[in-house]
C-alpha cells in the first residue's frame, strides 16, 4: 500500500523504468515502492504463414488518431497452428518487446498483478519485493502482452483484467494501492485453442475480446516455408515429404498441425543425420514413416506410406 493508504493513480508513460546494473533487472518506483518488471519474450525467428491473417492483427492494434484506443483481438484456432507465433511476430513488426502469460486453469488474480515476495537478503534478513506480471511490465512499457491459451482461464481471473480491455485500459492492483492505466504502445492479444478442453468466457469478456481472427492450417507451400525456418539444419528430402504428408492427411480430414510437423521432420532429420554419423544410409522418406509412427501412431503414417508407393510407382514405370 502506499505510504499515505491512499490509491495511487499512474500511467505507464509517467513511470521511469530503471535499470539494476548488478542483476540487470529492471524497476519503477511508484509512491515510494520499488517494482521488479518482467522480462520480455525473446525469440529469434520469421514469421512466414498466413500474411493476410498478420495484417488483419496488426490492423487492429492500428491507431492513426490522437485518442484513438487499440482493439483486443482474440487468435482462436487448434493447439499447433502457429497463434503465439503470430501474435509475437505482430508484436515485432511494430518495434515493440513482446511479454507473454501462460493462462492455466488454476491462473488467478493476484497473478496477473503486482505480487509482493519475501527475498531473503541475508542469514535471518529479508525483504518484500513487489513483482509485477507480464501484464503489468507490458502495460508499463507499452509493449505486447500475448495472453496465451486464455480459455483456460477461469472467469475470477479474467474479472480483473476487464477494466483493461474496455476504454478505461486500467488495471487495479491492491497489494500495492495502484490504479494503472497502460502505457499508450500497449496492445494485447489473447490467443485460444479451438477445442472442448477449453471453459466458456463470460459474456462481458466475450464483449471485449474483439475482432475474433481466425488461424486455420497452411497450405503445403506455407508449411514446407514453415518447416525450413524452424529446422534450417535438417535434410531438405525431408522436409519435401513431411510438408507432402500432412497436406496429404489434411486432404483425408486430419487435423495434424505444423507443430506435428516441426516434429516429425526434425526427429526424421536427426534419424538421417545419426546413421550417416554411423557409416549407414537411412532412406528419408522411410525416416519420416518412422518418425510419424513414434510420434502420431503406426496407422497415422499410411499417409506417408501411400505417398512413397506412389512415388515408387512411377519410378518404375
Amino acid at each position: 500500500m502506499s505510504k499515505t493508504g491512499q490509491k495511487v493513480q499512474v500511467s505507464g508513460e509517467e513511470l521511469e523504468v530503471e535499470v539494476d546494473g548488478s542483476t540487470e533487472q529492471h524497476y519503477v518506483s511508484v509512491s515510494g515502492i520499488r517494482i521488479r518488471l518482467a522480462k520480455p519474450y525473446v525469440l529469434d525467428f520469421e514469421w512466414v504463414g498466413n500474411k493476410p491473417v498478420l495484417n488483419q492483427l496488426r490492423a487492429s492494434w492500428f491507431c492513426s488518431h490522437e485518442g484513438e484506443k487499440p482493439m483486443n483481438p482474440r487468435l482462436v484456432g487448434k493447439p499447433g497452428v502457429g497463434k503465439t507465433a503470430l501474435a509475437y511476430a505482430a508484436g515485432k513488426t511494430l518495434g515493440l518487446p513482446v511479454y507473454f502469460f501462460q493462462g492455466t486453469a488454476d491462473t488467478t488474480p493476484n497473478d496477473l498483478m503486482i505480487t509482493p515476495l519475501v527475498v531473503e537478503t541475508a542469514k535471518d534478513m529479508s525483504k518484500v519485493e513487489y513483482i509485477a506480471s507480464t501484464v503489468i511490465s507490458a502495460m508499463i512499457v507499452g509493449g505486447v502482452c500475448i495472453l496465451d491459451e486464455g480459455n483456460r482461464m477461469q472467469e475470477k481471473a479474467w474479472a480483473s483484467l476487464a477494466p483493461l480491455l474496455d476504454s478505461r485500459r486500467y488495471i487495479e492492483s491492491v497489494s500495492v494501492g495502484l490504479m494503472l492505466r497502460a502505457h499508450k504502445n500497449f496492445r494485447f492479444v489473447a490467443t485460444m485453442n479451438d477445442d472442448a478442453s477449453c471453459f466458456d468466457l463470460p459474456e462481458y469478456i466475450n464483449s471485449r475480446l474483439h475482432p475474433y481472427i481466425g488461424l486455420d492450417f497452411p497450405d503445403r507451400s506455407e508449411e514446407r516455408k514453415i518447416l525450413e525456418v524452424n529446422l534450417p539444419f535438417t535434410d531438405p528430402v525431408v522436409l519435401d515429404y513431411t510438408a507432402d504428408f500432412l497436406a496429404l492427411a489434411r486432404k483425408e480430414g486430419e487435423e495434424y498441425t505444423p507443430r506435428d510437423g516441426i516434429h516429425i521432420a526434425n526427429y526424421a532429420g536427426k534419424l538421417v543425420d545419426f546413421e550417416a554419423h554411423s557409416g549407414r544410409d537411412l532412406d528419408p522418406g522411410e525416416a519420416v514413416v518412422l518418425a510419424i509412427e513414434q510420434i502420431l501412431g503406426i496407422r497415422q503414417a499410411r499417409y506417408m506410406k501411400q505417398i512413397l508407393w506412389r512415388e515408387r510407382a512411377v519410378t518404375k514405370s
